[in-house]
């Protein structure tokens, strides 16, 4: 640990990808500036960079200028690829994704912010890694790369490999980083800068529990409901969740009627057709193989349960994305 007398400039970058989110790039960039009041001293210094340099515009529509990494990446002690937006804006050119491998290969500590996993992962740079990823994004991760699994977890440190979930979660990233550099007794006095009293362990949670997801407090159908969400390629059926969850069918059934005024059926459905849209919005897989990764036996039969749930077809809702785009 180093004390604020001894400590030298840290220079801290961060690869922004046009539509980036605002908000995980303020909560990264922040705690730093802070430090650096603080202590009245330049522990840190912020360099913004593209590929190529010139300037980058986070969803907000705000603009950043930034520099080039190819010239400036080097100096960096770490680098952040900050991503937000929507799938199309991770597809980067090769020569990018070389010089981030190129930079980790010399020493420099290379990670994702929101999706900025996805990025890595492209490169090939979380190979037999633990990391994670904005639980909105962790889909569209685990079609595109079948060998990776992200951890449902606010931040991850793995050695030279650094990933959060974006939002607040930079936040506590930083403060760890800083702790582990400065103490925890001075990372404390950043984090109450910003009124950031409760820190949450690396480990906690992205999302509200599944009790506060569904409203419902009952051990036996929060044990159906968390399985319906992690069993969608392959739903189980009423049998297998009850057995699952220890109790008859017919209990089970009560349940469901009891607590959410849903049957089992229209519950697993509405969990998977919602999964579904987020394949589509977010994933290149077509029609047909969403609507198999999602457990529909045929495309059509996808198709009519999407309309019925959303007021329209995924061919429309494919088509609206990319005119955006």
């Amino acid at each position: 640990m180093e004390t604020i007398g001894s400590r030298s400039l840290q220079k801290v970058g961060f690869l922004l990808i046009e539509n980036f989110a605002l908000m995980s790039y303020a909560s990264a960039t922040e705690p730093l500036r802070a430090a650096n009041l603080i202590s009245g001293m330049d522990l840190y210094e912020v360099v913004p960079l593209s590929a190529g340099g010139g300037t980058v515009t986070a969803s907000s529509g705000l603009s950043v200028d930034c520099k080039d990494l190819a010239e400036c990446g080097q100096e960096c002690q770490f680098v952040f690829v900050c991503a937000g937006g929507a799938p199309p804006d991770w597809i980067l050119p090769e020569r990018t994704y070389g010089l981030l491998r190129r930079l980790a290969r010399q020493g420099v500590r290379i990670g994702g912010i929101s999706s900025g996993a996805f990025v890595l992962a492209a490169a090939g740079l979380l190979d037999n890694r633990d990391f994670t990823i904005h639980w909105e994004h962790a889909p569209v991760l685990r079609e595109t790369f079948t060998h990776l699994t992200p951890r449902q977890t606010r931040h991850v440190i793995d050695g030279d490999r650094l990933t959060c979930a974006g939002g607040v979660a930079p936040m506590d990233m930083m403060h760890s980083l800083i702790a582990d550099r400065m103490g925890a007794h001075f990372a404390r006095r950043v984090s109450d800068w910003f009124l950031h009293t409760e820190i949450p362990e690396p480990e906690a949670p992205q999302r509200a529990s599944a009790a506060e997801r569904f409203g419902t407090h009952h051990p036996a159908l929060l044990t159906v409901l968390e399985k319906m969400e992690t069993a969608i390629e392959t739903p189980l059926d009423r049998k297998s969740m009850a057995r699952l969850a220890g109790i008859s069918m017919r209990h089970l059934d009560r349940l469901f009627a009891a607590h959410l005024n849903a049957g089992f059926l229209e519950t697993y459905r509405r969990i998977r057709l919602a999964h579904a849209r987020r394949l589509l919005e977010q994933s290149p897989l077509s029609i047909s193989e969403v609507a198999f990764a999602t457990g529909f036996s045929s495309a059509g039969h996808f198709s009519r349960s999407f309309r019925a749930a959303f007021g329209f077809k995924p061919s429309a809702l494919r088509h609206r994305i990319s005119s955006q785009s």
